[in-house]
């Protein structure tokens, strides 16, 4: 049998700053511990069926699967989450979204909405630190809204719930203090779109239009009629677009427009209020 450490060593990954990370969290499904636990055991023998399973997910990720996809799962927030192929894999960038919707609005009762749900990253992490809060999440993709639903009753969070909707169309009637979305937004001619994770992950959440944009016009025109009065909008977009999307919420009606940068400095977030 292998040790942990010789598998590791042995490990043939394209070269990456995520490498040796992926290898230890692959290994670490396969046994069923913490990645923790290899570092204190690192000369402990490997059962042979857990070193067959290490060596195909690790086949896997060298084609190029995102780690995510060949776990089943992904951190976001405080939760851990489902996650498939027909849903985004949720990012650490997103989590701003989060933050700044947490800071817009206060902990009392209101409705929220969350369009694009994929996982249910973000209506998720807003239910488990608002627990007043009522939040809708909607997507198009019918799988979504199933696994979306799934994580909400693992985690054990009632105050969301999710159904089959293209941004607005099954919300009639409907008003929310606050509506969310990381939308498609990248540029059909986007190069990056033919390199790493996101060959894999599904273009329709990933791609809108010739410029990006397509999706995020949509939402803005026709947010005001779902928003109550002075209620917010906050939208994730790409590090270049923020001057775009200002652009696009001062002539959509929206007021105290602004811009917020992500950790790496890039202005990753806009938000503005109903006028």
């Amino acid at each position: 049998m292998a040790t942990i450490e010789s598998l590791l060593r042995a490990a043939d990954l394209p070269d990456s700053p995520s490498a040796k990370l992926d290898a230890e969290w692959l290994l670490a499904a396969a046994l069923g511990k913490a990645p923790s636990y290899l570092r204190t055991w690192p000369e402990r023998e490997v059962p042979t069926e857990d070193e067959a399973r290490f060596l195909a997910d690790l086949e896997r990720r060298r084609r190029g699967e995102p780690v995510a996809y060949i776990l089943g799962r992904q951190g976001f927030w405080n939760l851990d989450l489902e996650v498939a192929p027909h849903t985004l894999i949720p990012r650490p960038d997103t989590e701003l979204l989060v933050e700044t919707a947490l800071q817009l609005l206060p902990a009392s009762p209101a409705q929220v909405l969350d369009l694009g749900t994929g996982t249910g990253a973000i209506a998720l992490a807003l239910a488990a630190e608002r627990p007043a809060w009522r939040v809708m999440g909607v997507d198009r993709v019918a799988e979504a809204v199933a696994l979306a639903t799934r994580n909400a009753e693992r985690l054990r969070l009632t105050n969301a719930r999710f159904i089959e909707s293209h941004w607005f169309s099954e919300l009639a009637g409907q008003r929310y203090e606050l509506i969310v979305s990381n939308p498609p937004y990248i540029p059909s001619s986007d190069p990056h779109l033919q390199q790493g994770d996101v060959r894999f992950e599904p273009s329709s959440a990933l791609v809108a239009g010739e410029d990006g944009l397509e999706d995020i016009r949509q939402i803005i025109v026709q947010a005001q009629g779902y928003l109550q009065a002075a209620g917010w909008l906050l939208l994730e977009h790409g590090y270049d677009q923020a001057a775009s999307v200002r652009a696009l919420l001062a002539t959509g009606g929206f007021v105290e427009v602004e811009s917020r940068r992500d950790y790496g400095g890039h202005e990753r977030i806009s938000l503005g209020r109903l006028r």
